[in-house]
C-alpha cells in the first residue's frame, strides 16, 4: 500500500476502530503483494474489527477467528474475481468480506440494510452462492467446475472450503463420489478445527483426529512415497508380495486413505494459521491434475483466548466488552425464549419416561440441550449436521419402541423433507418434531429464517402441526405430542415466550382456545403471534370489540372456530409468522370452503412468497404487517371496508 492512500484511510474514522492496511483494500488482489509481516498485520486488524463488533451485538466469532489466516493464503494464491470459491456453511464469511471491499460497511453487518452475515452475491462478486446450510460446498464446487470445462473455461481455479463439522454431511460424500468419478481439477480445503459449533460426534471425527495425529506430516510423507515409488513391481508370487507390502505401508505412512480411494489426491495436515505455509500447499494444489483435498488444522477463536478457550459459548456469543483480556457479557432483558421452555420441557418428559429420547443435529448448544445431554446421556443422541440421518434415525427407534424428540431449527429439518414424509408419515410413527426458530430468526436473514415449516409439514398425511401461543403451552403440547400414537410437529420462534394471562384450556387434539371474547371481528393467532394479537386488540379498545383467538392446531384445524368465526363478527384477521403460501391462513380458508362458508371478510397476514432479509425481528414483523401497531391497522381497514360494503 502506498502512503498516500494510507493517508487517505487515516483521515476517515471507522465504528470499529482504526485499520489503515483493510481501509486501503478496493479488493483483494493487493494482497498478493503483501509481505509476510504485513499479512500479518492485517490478521491482527481483522480480529480487531471482530472483537469490536462483539461490542455492539451479536454475531459469530469463533469460527470467523480461526480462519482469519486461511482466507488471507487463498485470496494470496487466488483471483477470486474469477476463480471460483465457495465457503461452506458461510458462517465464517466475515474476513473473506473485510478483504474484499466491504470494510467500510462492516459496521452494518447483519442489521437491516446492511451486509449479510453470510456470503451475498448481491453484495460482491467474490460472493458466488448465499451458503448457509452446511455441506453443499464441494457439490457447488464440482457443478462449477463441470459447468466451466464445458464452457471452455478451464483457467478458472475452483476451491472450496468445508469445516471438519460439515464433512460427515451424506452429500459431501455423494459429491467426492463424482468428483472422483469426473477426475476434474478441484481443490478441497478441510478446516479441521475440531469443532462444529459444539464439539462433533462421529466416527469421521475420529477418523480425521488420526490424521491429525499421524506424525508423518507430508513433508516425510513424500519423501516415503518416493523411495516406495523406486521399489519395482513385477509378476512373480514374491514380487506380489512386495507389491502388496508397498500398498500396506503406503496405508500406514501415508493416511488420507479414504480419499486416496475415492480417487481424490490428500495432503496434510498442515498449520492453518501459518499463512506462508498454506501459500506454498494451496499452489501444489492448484497445479494437481483432479480432485485434491488438503487438510488445514485451525484452532476456532485463534487470537482471541476467551474465544479459543469456549468455542462452542463463543460460536454466536452475546454482545460483550472486552475488559483486560476478558469478555463480559452485556446485560439482557426479557422473558426466557421459547427455546429454554421447551429444553424444560424435553427433560421433564425424558425423566417421566426411560423410552423417551431427543435427537439432535449438531445443535446441542442452539437447543440449549447441554443440560439434558448431561442428565440423560444414553437418552440423548447428537448425529452430527446429518438432518435426513437424524429422522431417519428416529423413525428406528421408534419402531422398535422408543418415543423420540427431533430438535432441528426449522430451516434445517427441510434437508430431511424426504424422511419425514417416506420414513415417519407414510409408516404412520410417532415422531415428535421440536422445529425450533420458526418464523423470523432476525439477523441471520434468509438461509435462517424458518418461515416454510406449516406447508412443508401439514402436506403429509398423519401428521398434527401445533404451535405453542404462550410459555406453558410448550410443555403442554409436548405432553400431548407423546402421547399421541401418530407424528407430531410443534413450532416456536427464536423468542420471549408471552406468559399466559390466565388459566390455559387443555390441549384437545384439532381445538383452539378463545382467549379474548369479542363482537366486532376476531383475530385467529397461530402460535407466537398471539402477543401481537393480544396487543393489538388492546390498540383497539374504545374503536372495535375484537375476539382473539389462540388457534393452537394448524392441522387438524378446528372446523367449529372456523365457522363461529365466520359467521359472527364484520371480519376475520388470521395471523402466522410464515409464509402466507401453504400456512395457517391456507388451512383455514381450505377448511372454510369445504364447510361452506362465505370466506369474503377474511384476510390473512403472513409473510409474502419472498426470501425476506435479514434484520431485527420486530422491524420485520411490522414491516410485513405483523406488528401489533400494523395488525390493528388491518382490523380497522377490514371493519371500514365490510361496512362500506354493507351500505
Amino acid at each position: 500500500m502506498n502512503d498516500s492512500s494510507k493517508d487517505t484511510a487515516d483521515q476517515h474514522h471507522h465504528p470499529l476502530g482504526e485499520h489503515p492496511l483493510l481501509a486501503g483494500l478496493a479488493d483483494a488482489q493487493p494482497l498478493k503483494h503483501f509481505s509476510p509481516n504485513q499479512l500479518k498485520e492485517v490478521a491482527g486488524e481483522i480480529r480487531d474489527v471482530l472483537c469490536n463488533l462483539l461490542a455492539t451485538r451479536t454475531a459469530h466469532f469463533a469460527s470467523n477467528l480461526g480462519v482469519v489466516e486461511l482466507c488471507l493464503a487463498l485470496h494470496c494464491e487466488f483471483d477470486f474475481r474469477k476463480d471460483r470459491l465457495i465457503w461452506d456453511t458461510g458462517h465464517q464469511i466475515y474476513p473473506h468480506k473485510l478483504i474484499t471491499g466491504r470494510y467500510k460497511d462492516f459496521a452494518g453487518i447483519r442489521t437491516k440494510g446492511g451486509l449479510m452475515g453470510y456470503p451475498n452475491p448481491h453484495e460482491s462478486i467474490y460472493d458466488l452462492f448465499m451458503t448457509g446450510h452446511a455441506g453443499s460446498s464441494v457439490s457447488t464446487a464440482v457443478g462449477l467446475r463441470s459447468g466451466d470445462v464445458l464452457t471452455g473455461e478451464q483457467d478458472r481455479r475452483t476451491v472450496a472450503v468445508i469445516g471438519d463439522g460439515a464433512f460427515p454431511s451424506g452429500i459431501v460424500f455423494e459429491a467426492m463420489n463424482n468428483a472422483g468419478d469426473l477426475k476434474d481439477d478441484l481443490t478441497i480445503v478441510l478446516n479441521d478445527n475440531k469443532m462444529s459449533i459444539c464439539p462433533r460426534v462421529g466416527s469421521v471425527a475420529t477418523y480425521l483426529d488420526r490424521l491429525r495425529d499421524n506424525p508423518f506430516y507430508t513433508g516425510l510423507k513424500s519423501e516415503v512415497s518416493r523411495l516406495l515409488e523406486r521399489v519395482p513391481m513385477f509378476g512373480d508370487p514374491a514380487e506380489r508380495f512386495l507389491a502388496q507390502t508397498k500398498e500396506a505401508v503406503k496405508a500406514g505412512f501415508l493416511g488420507g486413505m479414504l480419499f486416496e480411494e475415492l480417487n481424490i489426491r490428500y495432503l496434510g495436515p498442515i498449520d492453518g494459521h501459518d499463512i506462508s505455509l498454506m501459500r506454498k500447499y494451496l499452489a501444489m494444489a492448484s497445479q494437481m491434475q483432479g480432485p485434491v483435498l488438503l487438510h488445514v488444522v485451525t484452532e476456532k477463536g485463534h487470537g482471541y483466548k476467551p474465544a479459543a478457550e469456549d468455542p462452542v459459548y463463543f460460536h454466536t456469543p452475546p454482545a460483550f466488552q472486552d475488559r483486560d483480556g476478558k469478555a463480559i457479557p452485556k446485560k439482557s432483558d426479557g422473558l426466557p425464549p421459547y427455546t429454554q421452555h421447551a429444553r424444560d420441557a424435553i427433560r421433564d418428559q425424558m425423566a417421566a419416561n426411560e423410552k423417551v429420547t431427543v435427537i439432535t443435529a449438531a445443535m446441542c448448544q442452539g437447543n440449549k440441550l447441554e443440560p439434558v445431554r448431561e442428565q440423560f446421556p444414553e437418552q440423548f443422541f447428537d448425529v452430527g449436521i446429518c438432518e435426513s440421518h437424524a429422522v431417519a434415525f428416529a423413525a428406528g427407534q421408534c419402531k422398535a419402541g422408543s418415543r423420540p424428540i427431533v430438535d432441528i431449527y426449522s430451516t434445517f429439518l427441510q434437508r430431511s423433507f424426504d424422511q419425514i414424509f417416506q420414513e415417519v408419515a407414510l409408516q404412520d410413527l410417532p415422531v415428535v418434531f421440536m422445529l425450533d426458530r420458526a418464523g423470523l430468526t432476525g439477523p441471520d436473514g434468509p438461509t435462517h429464517h424458518g418461515l416454510f415449516d406449516v406447508s412443508y409439514m401439514r402436506v403429509f398425511p398423519n401428521m398434527v402441526c401445533m404451535a405453542p401461543g404462550y410459555a406453558s403451552e410448550v410443555s403442554s403440547m409436548l405432553d400431548f405430542a407423546i402421547k399421541h400414537d401418530h407424528p407430531t410437529s410443534i413450532r416456536y420462534p427464536k423468542a420471549s415466550a408471552l406468559q399466559a394471562g390466565h388459566t390455559p384450556a387443555p390441549i384437545e387434539l384439532g381445538k383452539s382456545e378463545i382467549v379474548r371474547q369479542g363482537n366486532d371481528g376476531t383475530i385467529i393467532a397461530f402460535g407466537a403471534m398471539l402477543e401481537n394479537a393480544l396487543e393489538a386488540a388492546e390498540r383497539l379498545e374504545g374503536e372495535l370489540d375484537v375476539a382473539v383467538v389462540n388457534a393452537r392446531f394448524a392441522k387438524p384445524i378446528d372446523e367449529e372456530m372456523v365457522r363461529q368465526s365466520l359467521e359472527s363478527g364484520r371480519f376475520v384477521i388470521t395471523l402466522e409468522e410464515g409464509t402466507k403460501l401453504g400456512g395457517f391462513g391456507s388451512a383455514f380458508l381450505e377448511n372454510a370452503t369445504q364447510q361452506g362458508l362465505d370466506t369474503r371478510k377474511v384476510s390473512i397476514l403472513a409473510l409474502p412468497d419472498e426470501f425476506i432479509e435479514h434484520g431485527d425481528r420486530d422491524d420485520l414483523l411490522h414491516e410485513h404487517g405483523l406488528s401489533a401497531a400494523a395488525i390493528a391497522e388491518t382490523c380497522r381497514e377490514a371493519a371500514a371496508s365490510e361496512a362500506h360494503q354493507s351500505l
